[in-house]
């Protein structure tokens, strides 16, 4: 039976063999690349999280693409599923350029509220009309001083027996199932879709347990660092931050979940050659390797692992070590409507 990695080419991750075969001539020529001849008084207006993904952003994307182009680039925070539709649908035009996430993206194509692409920036960038720009890990962590010898899979963290403590998950129904079921002792390669009655049968069996479920990525690292949680599933980047602050604290790559961001193009957008010029500067090697460094991602064009070292991939879901360990979230194969699911999600909390 085929795995999450292997039902579609779109949600595949070339390995570095690949990309090496491909040759330097190609690298090279994807960065000597005039992605847009240079413009005078031009301004590209871009939806972002704020905070430390556009500190990242701005150093590795924005600045490099106006030294390049000449195009100012404005900000617009935070990311907002409802300002993209509302703007489409006003045809006044607040941003030209967001990130969604592959439930986001999906839902975006129905409504006809992004631009259409007709060749990908790389090979096997497009999905949905979205460009695949990097991917973050939702990890199992924990803390040292509670768990000397820690978990090692969702099914240690749901084993309130062998590891008792405070449990915290992520109030995400989409991220938090295909852990439940992974604990309930289904295979990776069988999640999708997924079984959602035994998902659910699976969380009741931890929910007396999960002290917190966090909405933040700040507040996870918080409850994590200071003790407040003793196992949590957590953001590998928030992670980091929890680590790098001093707390006795450890992880494991083992099935981790990968979510991965895609640019997209507001749909009739008037700067939307300007647009997409830039999602193709953005998404290039050694641009998008930069920003994936200091914002604590993984790229999802394989060539942007050239300009990175092997000791900040070791830090990166999508990495030759790392990509082995964790497994891809399919959200095109869920099962159910990500509306619905979310619906049923929040019943069963409030139960």
């Amino acid at each position: 039976m085929t795995t999450s990695r292997t039902r579609s080419t779109l949600l595949s991750m070339p390995n570095r063999r690949t990309v090496l075969r491909a040759g330097g001539a190609a690298l090279a020529t994807s960065l000597a690349m005039p992605y847009l001849a240079r413009a005078q008084d031009k301004v590209l207006y871009i939806n972002t999280w704020g905070g430390p993904w556009e500190e990242a952003a701005r150093a590795h994307l924005f600045d490099p693409f106006t030294a390049e182009t000449g195009v100012e680039i404005r900000t617009v925070s935070p990311v907002s599923f409802a300002k993209l539709a509302q703007q489409v649908q006003t045809g006044v035009y607040e941003f030209d350029v967001t990130t969604l996430g592959g439930a986001e993206l999906i839902r975006a194509g129905q409504a006809g509220i992004i631009e259409d692409w007709q060749e990908a920036p790389y090979e096997g960038a497009l999905f949905e009309n979205g460009v695949a720009s990097h991917a973050f890990a939702t990890v199992l962590a924990w803390r040292t001083d509670k768990y000397p010898e820690g978990p090692k899979n969702w099914a240690d963290f749901w084993d309130v027996e062998r590891f008792p403590g405070s449990r915290s998950l992520q109030r995400y129904p989409a991220r938090v199932l295909p852990l439940a079921l992974l604990a309930d002792g289904v295979p990776v390669e069988d999640l999708y879709p997924l079984d959602v009655d035994r998902a659910f049968a699976s969380l009741d069996k931890i929910k007396p347990h999960v002290l917190v479920w966090w909405t933040a990525g700040a507040q996870s690292t918080q409850i994590l660092r200071d003790g407040e949680i003793d196992m949590i599933g957590i953001w590998h980047g928030r992670f980091f931050e929890a680590e790098e602050a001093g707390a006795p604290v450890a992880m494991t790559w083992n099935n981790g979940q990968i979510d991965r961001a895609y640019w997209v193009v507001a749909k009739d957008t008037p700067n939307a050659e300007l647009a997409r010029d830039f999602i193709a500067f953005a998404t290039s090697a050694k641009p998008l390797a930069g920003f994936t460094v200091q914002g604590d991602y993984g790229p999802l064009n394989p060539a942007a692992y050239e300009f990175i070292s092997s000791e900040e991939a070791q830090r990166m879901p999508t990495s030759e070590q790392n990509y082995p360990k964790v497994f891809e979230q399919d959200i095109a194969n869920l099962g159910i409507d990500p509306s619905e699911l979310s619906q049923r999600f929040e019943e069963w909390l409030a139960t």
